[in-house]
């Protein structure tokens, strides 16, 4: 009877220590480890987008779109939202650079990354290396991805469309809306610019269009009359170059001067989606063509979106992928908020692996994109591509949708 008394009593004390204690102390057990994030501190999310250079639209875009979604959350389990970020350019050497710097930081929890597929080469193996979370919303080469990709690509997924999707979209486009029979490909070197290209061409092959020509440029080139006259003198109908702002625009202006394409289609893709592109091509662009998101499927919230950016930046979207940013920071808060384990005093920890796991294992998210449900692999997008034609070659006019006054205006599908 003592002795059970005696334990009773101990277990007693135990109790009333832990309760003032606050109950046990959190022990990580992940195999990534753990981010603690203290009262009051905030949660760190960061960036990794071309902040500069010819593509500079493109970066600033998707920068606001994580910086209206952090502004809608507010906060998560109680502390604020840090939102911080480094230029990854639109290069590798950019992509390696700022991963380097974002994987030093261990207060990072997860990265909204990189806008390029270049730039993602090579930083998504140095993100993953430190456990971090990397979401891109623009990235789009089919590689990135696949089922064979490689081990260290395990922190990676993306909101962004595959151009599995975009490349065979446009090739449909041309077929069945254009009705052209022959067509050529300008690509710059870049990982999204030749597999996007290629996808074209394999899906135009199974359609009956004859490929005249795959062309290859440097990012850099302003001479592209020697290419496009090869391409006139085979009788291209088409050119499809899913290329980036500074060269597509001497493509465009270009061609209109090069004997045999002055009424060629033209036809770009979401890289060069921009009014800084009808800048750079100037009048040659009236009448060309673009493959990019179907703003018109996105969701219901799209719309009050597009109002509240408006109202915050004192202009429309510069480039197709912010509401996938917007997307992206949101799946990341969204695992945040399932696998944190808070304390009595507001601390929060976090599994790396558990908030990875989380990521992946994402279904049914809604969007301002549309449904989410990320792959094993990373794909997590609901694709919709569509075709825009230049009605008005004003940057000042830059206003896609499908309505008659829109410019970009919606053609396909």
């Amino acid at each position: 009877m003592k002795k059970a008394f005696a334990i009773l009593t101990l277990f007693v004390i135990l109790a009333t220590a832990l309760a003032a204690c606050g109950g046990p102390k959190f022990e990580c057990t992940d195999e990534y480890g753990c981010v603690d994030i203290a009262p009051g501190d905030p949660v760190h999310i960061a960036y990794s987008f071309v902040l500069s250079g010819a593509d500079e639209s493109l970066g600033t875009d998707t920068k606001r779109g994580a910086e209206m979604a952090v502004e809608a959350k507010g906060e998560i389990l109680g502390h604020p939202i840090e939102l911080t970020g480094e230029d990854s350019l639109c290069s590798a050497e950019g992509g390696q650079t700022a991963a380097t710097k974002l994987a030093a930081d261990p207060t990072i929890l997860g990265i909204i990354g990189t806008n390029c597929s270049s730039a993602a080469r090579a930083a998504i193996p140095i993100i993953c290396g430190a456990h971090m979370a990397m979401i891109s919303p623009s990235n789009t080469a089919i590689d990135l991805t696949l089922p064979d990709r490689p081990a260290d690509y395990n922190c990676y997924l993306r909101t962004a469309h595959s151009d599995a999707v975009q490349g065979a979209a446009a090739a449909k486009f041309a077929n069945e809306y254009l009705k052209i029979t022959k067509a050529a490909t300008v690509h710059d070197g870049s990982i999204y610019a030749e597999q996007l290209q290629q996808q074209f061409v394999d899906t135009a092959k199974t359609l009956g269009i004859e490929i005249v020509g795959q062309e290859a440029i440097q990012p850099t080139d302003t001479e592209m009359g020697s290419m496009l006259t090869r391409i006139a003198s085979v009788g291209a109908e088409m050119i499809y170059y899913p290329i980036f702002i500074a060269a597509g625009g001497q493509i465009t202006s270009q061609a209109r001067q090069t004997a045999g394409l002055e009424t060629a289609y033209l036809m770009g893709a979401d890289g060069i989606f921009s009014p800084d592109f009808l800048e750079a091509a100037g009048p040659a662009a009236l009448g060309m063509f673009w493959s990019s998101p179907d703003f018109s499927a996105f969701g219901a919230g799209y719309g009050d979106f597009l109002a509240k950016h408006e109202a915050k930046y004192g202009e429309k979207p510069l480039a197709p992928f912010h509401a996938h940013a917007y997307d992206a920071a949101n799946l990341i808060f969204a695992a945040i908020e399932k696998v944190a384990v808070q304390d009595d005093d507001g601390t929060l920890h976090i599994g790396r692996k558990e908030l990875l796991d989380a990521l992946f294992t994402t279904k049914d998210f809604t969007g301002l994109t549309g449904n989410l449900t990320c792959s094993q692999y990373g794909d997590c997008a609901d694709p919709k591509i569509a075709v825009y034609e230049c009605m008005d070659t004003d940057p000042a006019s830059w206003n896609p949708g499908a309505e008659a006054d829109s410019n970009p205006k919606k053609v396909w599908p």
